[in-house]
């Protein structure tokens, strides 16, 4: 699977986990050069504390449009640490 951002790719991983139809990218598949931390939280009742990252592509930011769980609940420790994606990054196979 490829995510893919202002037409570049920014994670590239065979090995994603698919949670609720989003697929979570393993940390080691970004590409870190594009990834800003963010200060950006949300909570999910059975996940746990989601923290954000700010996409920047040559020059176009996109914020907070990738997130992951540092440390999840227990029904979802499969995914603490992958990276999914929303707000216009494209997943593809």
């Amino acid at each position: 699977m490829k995510a893919i951002w202002n037409d570049t790719i920014i994670a590239e991983s065979k090995e994603t986990k698919v949670i609720e139809n989003n697929h979570y990218f393993p940390p080691s598949s970004l590409k870190q050069e594009y990834f800003k931390s963010s200060k950006t939280h949300t909570q999910c009742p059975w996940k746990g504390e989601a923290s954000y990252y700010t996409i920047e592509v040559n020059g176009k930011t996109n914020p907070d449009a990738a997130w992951y769980y540092p440390e999840t609940k227990e029904l979802a420790k499969q995914i603490k640490g992958y990276v999914a994606f929303w707000k216009g990054v494209k997943i593809i196979d």
